[in-house]
């Protein structure tokens, strides 16, 4: 059995903790999961109902369940640590979705106390609040939020979280769908102004992936997660060039695992499958699925 999914890589959610246990990590650390208030997440998959007005294709929503049973299935797969990562739309969310994200933290030591931003009066106040109450990932999605990442108001806010080293992972990649301010150049920007912010770029910076590598190759504290990545959903719409294979191989200590749980159209497995289906050998699979966000987080066991 260990050998067979060393070969071929999980073919269910049942495979996975096997798989982990054979690759000899002690679990998996998801850097790209979502948990939202309800009223928020009906929302948002009511939003992926009408996918095919959207993007042009369906997205049926895998892990539509109550709160505890996607926990549950998280404990199942051997998902030893995860944020929540909210994001606002609109000016006046952010607070509350900072309360909320604290207060949902206290129910399971897994969770990583998520927080984010909005361009807006008081969010110098409202980030530095939340960094003084143990908020260890941050959550922006530049699509939705529709604002430019590099807008004046965002400036001390991007140095407080440089200066504090603290991870902020930001979808500023340009699929599903391209956004006002998507693409490598505005969060390259930033990072000129703010070179050691701490930056885990959602989905691999789909489809521009390859100006999202030169990014991490050039920032030290720059980082990109999986999330959807080779997976044939994403392919069809995202196709990745296998020639920029070898600098993911470079960058090995550089890429995390992300999943998009729950509000993905395909079982958990399919996505460290197509990880493993890059052929990039057992070690770079080892950093991915735990080592790097271990060290990126500070997770012992």
């Amino acid at each position: 059995m260990t050998s067979t999914l060393l070969a071929a890589g999980p073919a269910s959610d049942g495979d996975v903790p096997a798989y982990w246990a054979a690759l000899g990590v002690p679990g998996l650390i998801d850097s790209h999961v979502h948990f939202l208030p309800d009223s928020m997440q009906r929302k948002v998959w009511a939003y992926f109902d009408e996918a095919s007005k959207h993007y042009g294709t369906g997205w049926p929503v895998q892990y539509r369940m109550p709160v505890e049973q996607r926990l549950d299935v998280l404990t199942a797969l051997g998902v030893r640590a995860f944020p929540t990562l909210p994001y606002p739309h609109k000016p006046g969310m952010a607070m509350w979705l900072n309360d909320w994200s604290a207060d949902f933290a206290e129910r399971d030591p897994r969770i990583l106390k998520s927080a984010t931003f909005y361009p807006e009066t008081g969010v110098e106040e409202y980030v530095n609040q939340a960094i003084e109450d143990g908020a260890r990932v941050f959550k922006v999605h530049i699509q939705v939020g529709a604002y430019d990442p590099r807008e004046a108001m965002l400036d001390p806010v991007w140095g407080f979280l440089a200066e504090a080293g603290l991870p902020v992972v930001i979808h500023c990649g340009s699929r599903p769908i391209p956004g006002t301010f998507t693409g490598a150049e505005p969060i390259a920007t930033v990072l000129q102004r703010h070179p050691r912010l701490c930056l885990v770029i959602a989905h691999m910076g789909m489809h521009e992936y390859d100006a999202h590598l030169d990014l991490a190759a050039t920032h030290e504290r720059v980082y990109l997660d999986t999330t959807m990545f080779a997976t044939a959903f994403a392919e069809a719409y995202a196709p990745f060039d296998r020639a920029l294979l070898p600098r993911l191989a470079k960058l090995q200590d550089r890429i995390l695992l992300g999943s998009d749980f729950p509000s993905i159209p395909y079982p958990y497995a399919t996505q460290l499958a197509a990880l493993h289906g890059l052929d990039l050998g057992e070690d770079w699979l080892r950093a991915v699925l735990w080592h790097n966000a271990a060290a990126l987080y500070g997770i012992t066991s």
